[in-house]
């Protein structure tokens, strides 16, 4: 029979024991990227819904190699005329609400490429003066300041992409940060984005597990996406937090759709366990507007 002392010395071991058990599991957050269907409302409804931590215009999706940048927000307004700039006020609105805004630069479709270093030192200031803290009578947006910048790259060129993050964070001051993002594809390094990985700048790193059999859910199997998620979580340098980037309906994606339940009960248990869990992102506001399936998750991540 254990005596009283040694019960009192076992007590503060044990809580320990609880404590480090507890301290196991992260704390997360849902991004979003919005821009691509006027059907999916507007900016400022997508953050008054509270569910939403950083949020990715799409897309800036021409730019790069002599090419005039344009950024195409889908069915939301026209900015060869101008007509995106009503957005400022928007962007103001979700940032008053502690939510980052980032413009995402490339996409599944469109036309970009970085043709060197130079060109990368080009558009890096381009993007600093007409959507981050430059100055530049253009401004697509209007006056409002992102917070950064979101790299979504998956098509054209491999190289160069190292430089735009390295001249992008040149641009950070001590009172207002430039943001760095990635949504690179599970296959582990990503072959657009494995270089700039590598600089270890990025803040936020939404890796896109779907569309990609070898690293994706299947129905009733985990261990694809969870030996990815590992990986992952391991591998990439630098102290940006990861996450679990997934389709927000099955007509999202042609493949890698995650049933809220299961993600909740199976998924989100065993990867909140990492330190670099960052939480989960969404494509895209406009199917998480048709399922809910943020609502759906939010009290897990």
């Amino acid at each position: 029979m254990a005596t009283s002392l040694q019960i009192s010395c076992l007590v503060p071991v044990l809580s320990l024991l609880l404590l480090a058990h507890v301290s196991t599991s992260y704390g997360g957050s849902i991004a979003i990227y919005w821009g691509q269907s006027g059907a999916e409302g507007t900016l400022r409804e997508a953050c008054a819904t509270g569910r939403y931590k950083y949020v990715m215009l799409a897309f800036l999706n021409k730019f790069g190699n002599g090419r005039t940048p344009s950024i195409n927000l889908s069915g939301h307004c026209n900015p060869a005329n101008g007509g995106c700039k009503v957005a400022s006020r928007n962007i103001k609105f979700c940032q008053s609400k502690g939510i980052k805004i980032l413009l995402s630069i490339g996409g599944g479709i469109g036309s970009y490429s970085l043709a060197s270093p130079a060109d990368a030192k080009r558009f890096a200031t381009y993007l600093y003066n007409n959507y981050l803290g430059g100055r530049s009578s253009a401004r697509p947006l209007g006056d409002a300041v992102l917070d950064g910048i979101d790299f979504d790259i998956e098509l054209g060129s491999t190289a160069n992409w190292q430089y735009l993050a390295r001249y992008l964070m040149g641009f950070s001051k001590p009172n207002k940060r430039v943001y760095l993002s990635a949504a690179p594809q599970c296959p582990f390094p990503d072959k657009f984005l494995g270089k700039a990985l590598d600089t270890s700048l990025f803040d936020y790193v939404w890796v896109q597990f779907y569309n990609n059999g070898p690293c994706q859910y299947e129905a009733g199997n985990i261990n694809k996406l969870i030996s990815s998620w590992n990986r992952w979580t391991s591998s990439v340098r630098g102290s940006g937090k990861i996450f679990l980037g997934l389709p927000a309906a099955r007509g999202a994606a042609g493949s890698g759709y995650i049933p809220p339940r299961v993600l909740t009960s199976q998924i989100l248990p065993k990867i909140k366990r990492s330190p670099r869990y960052g939480g989960v992102m969404l494509w895209s506001r406009y199917w998480d507007k048709q399922t809910g399936y943020s609502t759906a998750i939010i009290k897990s991540v």
